[in-house]
């Protein structure tokens, strides 16, 4: 007789080996070994299924062994060397949270733990190598190109992970799963998917075997999400035989300099797109430094919910390269997590790269002041919100323009001569701005507090502590500059773009009829000019506003003095200048939707019609693959294949339905035509 399992119970029927599971009656005892072996089965099937994500395997560079001696990875790898499913490690203390390589490889020698950012299991730092032992890969971000792999329709499966505590319902039976409290718990409660996020309870009658290998759906998230499937890693050109031979002839200087060109374009990853309406694929950047290093965890949060390589850390190097690998999706829409700065920063380079169309920039604001993400309605800054309510506001959020404003600097020939001290500068830290442009008392201000941050930064990792320097500075310094416009005593002159200021206030305030200035926008061409006493500052807190001085197009700003001056936040002392300020162009934001009507469906807040007539057009996958960056070429190489009627709500699958039923009838009536013309042509007629 063989010893039972403990879930099992054996029968009392003599001379009979039978076994139960405990509330699902009676089972023979082969299905009892079936029913073992599936169970012991998901570990090794679930481990296995880590690999086989996309429709071809990758290759074995891809795949290779855990190399002790390679760095643990806290990034995506953009290099050719990046491996298949690998793991990106923060610090954790869980140490609640068992090891998940489990009791027979764990070490157990060290309490140092790691969490991985993108599929969050939780292992010893000196286990991480022993997950090879049991061939469990973090979910793939990326996939492998070749001509086989580009034309296959691919698909993403799934990524089950075990998990020892899950928050939420299992998708089968709808109820919760069992916390367990002890201090390191072994039990496996719950199997979810680190792309959707599905989740069920680890027995045979919540999670089948057969569910392993299904497609996944990406989840709530789906839309803003770009799937792994985009994202090629190339091989490096290599020069072939017979186009060596041909360019023999070509002398080394030329042939050694085209090569040079051409390894210095050669990236490792390319990104090919499919084109949808129903998608807003989301490129996440982040500041780390900004908030009090609030980044660091927010960088995390995005990568769990999101795929690794659509989150940038804005340390490694800047927005650039990521905007271009991306530059091609269509739909595409940016997030900067970090202060106004940040912002700031990506529409320069937006500028730069010249992307046709510019994806829409919304915020998540990290830092101190966030006047411009005041202004689209994203807050002061970031609360703790989740990360899957802040995607579905950048999802939901309505494009706007932004006025952008440039700013000339040329010495002023006519100042008298000065003494010149360290600070002073000829130039000013940006020569664009988004929010304003202003000289006098604030930007010394600002400029006492940028120098006191740069010799003590530890003592400026708090909003609330960093608005209290301001305000004790504003207190004690006075400043008398030398204006065309003293005969009102202001201290300070602000150009304003966007109707908020020095965190959240309003100085322009809501002009009335009675007056000759309209209320302000951020998207009109035109500047707000303000003026400001000490008492007029002070009194911007409470409500009040500085003196309207004049809405315009254009500004021509001459000094005579070395001037404290602040562009977006970034003080300088400018030596005696002349400073042309113009239009520059206007960016695309998201503005936050003060209010969600209705729960989304797809991206469309909109109401569904009731039938929805589509015109299907047929192409040749060389010509898609050859033309689908260009929208217009590829209508004009399509063939029309006919019209398709269906209700308002359909799904994809219900469309694609519709169109292969579409292609059969059309292939019908194609043969019946051939049938008949041959009937003809064999029948005599007189």
């Amino acid at each position: 007789m063989v010893s039972p399992c403990p879930v099992f119970k054996t029968g009392d029927c003599p001379g009979k080996v039978s076994t139960r599971l405990e509330g699902a009656g009676a089972l023979t005892a082969d299905t009892r070994f079936l029913t073992i072996r599936k169970q012991v089965s998901y570990r090794k099937a679930i481990a296995k299924s880590g690999l086989q994500h996309l429709s071809s395997q990758p290759s074995a560079s891809a795949l290779a062994k855990f190399d002790p001696d390679r760095e643990i990875r806290s990034s995506c790898d953009w290099t050719e060397n990046a491996l298949y499913g690998e793991h990106i490690w923060f610090e954790t203390n869980v140490s609640g949270d068992f090891c998940y390589v489990g009791e027979q490889h764990c070490f157990q020698k060290s309490v140092a733990r790691k969490k991985c950012a993108a599929c969050k299991i939780v292992v010893h730092t000196i286990c991480i190598e022993q997950l090879e032992k049991i061939n469990f890969r973090c979910k793939p971000s990326f996939r492998e190109s070749g001509s086989r792999n580009i034309r296959e329709p691919t698909v993403v499966r799934h990524h089950w992970v075990h998990r020892r505590r899950q928050d939420g319902k299992c998708r089968q039976c709808g109820k919760g799963f069992q916390q367990k409290f002890a201090f390191h718990s072994k039990e496996i409660v719950a199997i979810s998917c680190s792309w959707c996020k599905q989740a069920y309870h680890n027995k045979v009658s919540c999670f089948m075997l057969q569910q392993i290998e299904e497609p996944c759906s990406l989840g709530a998230q789906a839309s803003v999400i770009v799937p792994p499937t985009w994202i090629l890693r190339v091989r490096r050109p290599q020069t072939s035989l017979k186009s060596s031979k041909k360019k023999k002839r070509t002398s080394f200087k030329c042939k050694s300099s085209k090569k040079g060109v051409e390894e210095a374009r050669w990236k490792p990853f390319i990104v090919r797109p499919i084109p949808s309406q129903l998608m807003k694929p989301l490129l996440v950047f982040v500041n780390p430094k900004s908030g009090g290093n609030q980044g660091a965890k927010i960088i995390q949060s995005f990568m769990w919910y999101l795929n690794p390589r659509q989150v940038f850390d804005l340390s490694l190097g800047g927005p650039k390269d990521g905007l271009e690998m991306y530059r091609k999706v269509h739909n595409l829409r940016i997030l900067a997590c970090g202060g106004d700065g940040t912002v700031g920063w990506i529409l320069s380079a937006l500028d730069q790269l010249q992307l046709n169309p510019q994806p829409a920039v919304a915020i998540l604001p990290l830092g101190t002041g966030n006047d411009l993400a005041r202004t689209l309605n994203w807050g002061g800054g970031y609360t703790d919100e989740p990360v899957s309510k802040i995607l579905s506001h950048v999802e939901d959020g309505n494009v706007v323009q932004l006025d952008r404003w440039n700013l000339v600097v040329e010495p002023n020939q006519d100042a008298g001569a000065e003494e010149r001290d360290e600070q002073q500068t000829d130039k000013l830290p940006l020569d664009v701005f988004n929010n304003y442009f202003s000289l006098g008392f604030d930007a010394h201000v600002t400029l006492e507090f940028h120098e006191s941050r740069e010799a003590n930064p530890e003592k400026f990792n708090s909003r609330f502590r960093n608005k209290m320097f301001y305000a004790g500075v504003g207190t004690v310094v006075r400043l008398s500059v030398y204006l065309s416009v003293q005969d009102l005593k202001l201290q300070c002159l602000v150009f304003l773009n966007i109707p908020r200021y020095c965190a959240g206030t309003m100085p322009w305030g809501n002009p009335s009829e009675h007056h000759d200035f309209e209320p302000q926008r951020h998207d009109d061409g035109c500047i707000e000019v303000i003026g400001f006493t000490m008492t007029s500052l002070a009194t911007l807190q409470v409500g009040g506003h500085g003196e309207r001085l004049n809405q315009c197009r254009e500004v021509t700003l001459t000094t005579y003095k070395s001037i404290p001056m602040q562009v977006d936040g970034e003080p300088c002392k400018l030596a005696p200048s002349t400073i042309r300020i113009s239009l520059r162009n206007q960016a695309n934001m998201v503005q936050k939707a003060k209010r969600r009507t209705s729960i989304p469906q797809l991206n469309d807040q909109q109401p569904f019609p009731e039938r929805l007539r589509i015109r299907v057009n047929r192409i040749s996958m060389h010509d898609y693959e050859a033309l689908h960056y260009d929208k217009e070429k590829l209508k004009e190489a399509s063939i029309p294949l006919g019209l398709i009627v269906v209700p308002g709500d359909s799904d994809l699958e219900t469309c694609r339905s519709h169109i292969e039923r579409l292609q059969e009838v059309r292939n019908e009536g194609r043969r019946w035509g051939q049938t008949e013309k041959k009937t003809t042509e064999g029948v005599g007629l007189s």
